[in-house]
């Protein structure tokens, strides 16, 4: 078993060096598996009819999202545990305090140990391509299989007075290496004219000491992503996005497209992405 991604050349139309070829790595494209499969699987594992272990699912599945729904921090037997959360605006008046306030209603999803273990051991298979999607070549990893971990911690305050509010666990505390898929670190801001005819110059900014990860090629950025450093001079339609990264934890992605025109009346607003 290996996860696979893909490493395809391609002609960079952002940076110092447009016009440069370069490797640019992405996920695979996974086939979603259809849900009576996964019954089947478990089946022939556990020797249990499938009905029954999808009649067990689902009476466990509406507990969960009930519990979840007033606060509890729900275990997902053998995944981990979820609970609902909120991101919110913080005031200092307590008169200020209004449901307007909260900007975003969340899901938290925690892996267990074991989850973190079965993706640390995994391998990662990387596929090389040419520009016209032909195979070069497969290589698989030998990383040191070091697993990001954005911790979140509750009620923690950013620089722009976001603040995510949730159950934690039954103390009231925080679960040690939650591996939370929610932050408080505001998501980053992407600047420069969305349309143009020659070229534009972007910038990134985010929270105090937040560090800027993007990426020009439609994928979603992470911890490993190209860090912005520097205006990028942007000459050719491109799609960025971008994220914030401060302490371990992720912001949400900000996404901008950049369209170049003839600057005609006729000309079209589509674009092409990186």
């Amino acid at each position: 078993m290996a996860i696979k991604v893909i490493a395809q050349r391609r002609v960079l139309k952002i940076g110092k060096n447009p016009g440069v070829k370069k490797f640019v790595i992405r996920p695979d494209l996974y086939i979603p598996v259809q849900e009576k499969k996964v019954f089947s699987e478990a089946s022939t594992h556990s020797g249990i009819n499938a009905g029954v272990i999808k009649a067990a699912w689902d009476a466990a599945g509406e507990v969960i999202r009930t519990w979840a729904t007033e606060g509890h921090s729900v275990p997902l037997p053998g995944l981990g545990t979820m609970r609902f959360s909120v991101r919110s605006k913080a005031v200092e008046d307590m008169e200020d305090v209004k449901t307007s306030l909260i900007t975003t209603r969340r899901i938290v999803f925690t892996p267990s140990v074991d989850v973190k273990d079965e993706l640390k051991n995994t391998s990662i298979q990387i596929t090389c391509l040419d520009e016209e999607g032909n195979v070069l070549k497969r290589v698989t990893s030998s990383d040191d299989g070091e697993i990001e971990d954005t911790e979140q911690e509750n009620g923690t305050t950013d620089s722009t007075d976001n603040t995510d509010s949730g159950s934690g666990s039954n103390n009231g505390g925080n679960s040690s290496g939650s591996g939370s898929i929610t932050t408080g670190v505001a998501a980053p801001t992407i600047g420069g004219e969305g349309a143009f005819t020659t070229s534009t110059q972007v910038t990134m900014s985010g929270p105090d000491g937040a560090e800027i990860r993007y990426t020009s090629d439609g994928s979603t950025p992470t911890a490993s992503s190209t860090l912005y450093t520097e205006p990028i001079t942007v000459s050719s339609s491109v799609t960025l996005k971008a994220i914030a990264i401060k302490d371990g934890q992720s912001s949400e992605v900000t996404t901008k497209q950049f369209v170049k025109s003839d600057g005609g009346a006729d000309d079209p607003s589509g674009f092409e992405g990186a």
